[in-house]
């Protein structure tokens, strides 16, 4: 076992591969290609002396070295980083928190924190990540994120399987909803009923092993024609708005929802709750982290008092 002629490199491409969950994602997100990843991971496993990383079909896990590695390899590249910080100059009280964020989390909340921390805490540069829970999970797990805010449904089961759990906070639980043209029949009433969800034409988001099938009602009771398909949700809620179809929409976007879209709860079926999350490794957090941490939850309890 010898880490003397480990590069930087190999570090940042370990950390990413644990992070993104897959060669392919770790590639695209550093700009490399998959062999130049691949390369780096094995110079990283000669020189560990086995294997780090479980090669699965749905992605990789990683080994009790693999973990033992990236706790020791994360601890290097942030210090490597706060170093290169400092002489880009910026002052060196500055403090950087790593946070993660579901696209739903992106349209309110989290430029109500963003701004709030440029106004109360100039010393914390508050750098961000957009992913789904499963993306998410991994990079706070990996150590490339500081805290991240989940999406969790019922049975509302930990974000992953992997040791040691992590520390979740829920900041909101609120009932799924369904955003209808304003030209559609269903926007009439005040409330939708779930009967009537039957044969409609859907709004899906991109299917994923880790997401499932998004913007079509859980528990519908026959298989939904799915019109459009569109990873963003104001890419969907625009063509709501075009009247090309119905989707679900979580509670926390129903006041971003753009003209010609009305947003409706959903009656007469089991109540489809779901919580936003806020999660970080297990241990002391950092100052920063706990202030961030702070401003996440006030403003997610401000902007809960304020929705309907």
């Amino acid at each position: 076992m010898d880490f003397s002629d480990v590069s930087l490199t190999a570090l940042r491409v370990f950390r990413a591969v644990a992070g993104e969950g897959t060669f392919t994602a770790a590639a695209a997100s550093l700009g490399y290609t998959q062999s130049a990843v691949s390369r780096q991971i094995a110079a990283l496993e000669r020189a560990a002396g086995g294997q780090l990383l479980e090669r699965r079909r749905e992605g990789v896990r990683l080994t009790p070295a693999g973990r033992v590695v990236l706790r020791r390899a994360g601890a290097v590249l942030d210090e490597i980083d706060a170093a290169a910080r400092e002489l880009s100059g910026l002052p060196a009280g500055t403090a950087t928190v790593r946070l993660g964020w579901l696209p739903s989390a992106g349209a309110v909340l989290l430029p109500r924190v963003l701004a709030e921390l440029r106004r109360t805490e100039p010393g914390i540069e508050v750098l961000t990540r957009e992913g789904t829970t499963p993306v998410l999970a991994r990079a706070l797990r990996a150590g490339a994120l500081d805290l991240a805010l989940l999406a969790s449904a019922p049975p509302f089961r930990p974000p992953d399987d992997e040791s040691p759990p992590m520390v979740l906070r829920t900041l909101t639980e609120r009932a799924l909803l369904l955003a209808v043209p304003v030209t559609h029949p269903l926007a009439r009433g005040d409330y939708a009923d779930v009967a009537d969800l039957r044969g409609q034409r859907w709004i899906a988001g991109s299917t994923t092993a880790d997401t499932g099938l998004m913007g079509v009602w859980p528990g519908l009771d026959e298989r939904p024609e799915i019109a459009h398909v569109a990873r963003d949700w104001l890419a969907k809620l625009r063509l709501v708005a075009a009247g090309c179809g119905i989707t679900t929409v979580a509670a926390s976007l129903a006041s971003a929802a753009p003209e010609g879209v009305r947003v409706l709860p959903v009656r007469g079926g089991p109540q489809e709750l779901r919580r936003l999350l806020l999660a970080r490794m297990p241990g002391p957090p950092a100052e920063p982290v706990t202030r961030v941490a702070a401003a996440v939850r006030a403003a997610a309890v401000a902007l809960d008092a304020e929705t309907p």
